[in-house]
């Protein structure tokens, strides 16, 4: 039995038959080879039939282009929710996995090269951090674009674009958990706690941004907008899937968290007051509003209890940490400049513009 609601289902397991109770996602359409092989074994039962071709198709793609990341990022949903009628047998298919392997080592090896210099700054956390803590007087992000000059289009597109992963916020951040010990975990849990409503499941910040949506006039399904959704934000949001699910990776992990988590107080402050502007409803303000005074808190916890506490038990992972700070900051900075740059020509940031 299938129930739908805008474009997510919720489906029986076809692996057991049994009500699965989770919101999915329909599959997206596909955006070049890479994603094409993906999107088509999904659709039919396990085990993978992928193309021989593949190889080559891997070594020519770009990183940051939106096959590459499309293919990634789907096969990263079969570890959260899913796909409406995907098997859930394919979330362990050895020869998924390896393409994914392919997909993860061709964006990685991106990120460190373009986020690596050489020196021992490499290493420096507190210098990674600390321009961070500094708000330019005159700041010329995203969110000072829509707090200044920004249109209500434009903030209904910035919406859609975040919404692949606010709806799923702090969920990639879970992974980490079980690979931190003593107060590095116990104070991540505490910001976790947080992120997820402290026990109040009305307040959990995924449902806030759902209810953010719909205030502004967006439809809040899971994933509704991933097939509208260019690469800058699919490969945001990869990269915290990807540094979640390797545990090599757990020091990258939290340095991305740490970056996210200090940035976020000042912007949510100017996007609050931008919503305001712009006349939207109280619960499109309301998502905004919560964030600031709790991630000011989260910044002081994630730099001297988590990051703290995790480079006392192990130093070695101080470059992971500096790359998860840098690659957030790398990724962040090619997305604004695609929100900004379509913008400010006059045209939609999204693959196809959103209905009025």
């Amino acid at each position: 039995m299938t129930t739908t609601t805008g474009t997510t289902t919720g489906t029986a397991d076809s692996a057991t038959g049994a009500p699965s109770g989770a919101v999915t996602a329909e599959l997206p359409s596909p955006r070049g080879e890479l994603s094409a092989a993906v999107l088509k074994a999904l659709a039919a039962p396990p085990p993978a039939r992928l193309p021989s071709s593949l190889g080559a198709a891997l070594e020519g793609a770009d990183p940051y282009g939106d096959d590459l990341q499309l293919a990634l990022y789907v096969c990263y949903e079969l570890h959260y929710r899913g796909f409406a009628g995907v098997s859930s047998e394919w979330e362990w298919d050895p020869d998924l996995l390896r393409l994914r392997a392919g997909l993860e080592r061709v964006f990685l090896t991106a990120l460190r090269r373009d986020t690596r210099t050489g020196t021992d700054s490499d290493t420096d956390v507190t210098a990674a951090l600390d321009p961070l803590l500094v708000e330019p007087a005159e700041g010329c992000g995203v969110s000072d674009f829509l707090l200044r000059e920004g249109r209500w289009w434009q903030m209904r597109e910035y919406l859609a674009h975040r919404s692949i992963y606010h709806l799923k916020e702090a969920d990639p951040h879970a992974w980490v958990i079980p690979r931190l010990d003593g107060q590095a975990k116990a104070s991540l849990v505490a910001v976790e706690y947080d992120e997820f409503g402290g026990g109040r499941g009305e307040r959990v910040h995924a449902r806030l941004f759902a209810d953010l949506m719909a205030g502004a006039g967006l439809d809040p399904s899971y994933l509704r907008y991933l097939d509208d959704v260019p690469a800058p934000i699919v490969a945001g949001v990869n990269l915290m899937s990807l540094c979640g699910l390797h545990r090599a990776l757990r020091g990258a992990l939290v340095g991305h968290f740490a970056a996210a988590e200090i940035s976020t107080a000042p912007s949510a402050r100017k996007m609050a007051r931008a919503l305001e502007r712009m006349g939207a409803e109280a619960r499109c303000v309301l998502f905004f509003t919560e964030h600031i005074e709790a991630d000011a808190v989260h910044e002081q916890v994630m730099r001297r209890d988590v990051i703290g506490d995790l480079l006392a038990r192990e130093p070695e992972l101080a470059a992971d940490v500096v790359f998860g700070i840098r690659a957030t900051e790398l990724l962040e900075g090619r997305l604004a400049d695609h929100l900004l740059g379509a913008w400010r020509a006059g045209t939609t940031s999204l693959r196809r513009p959103l209905d009025p």
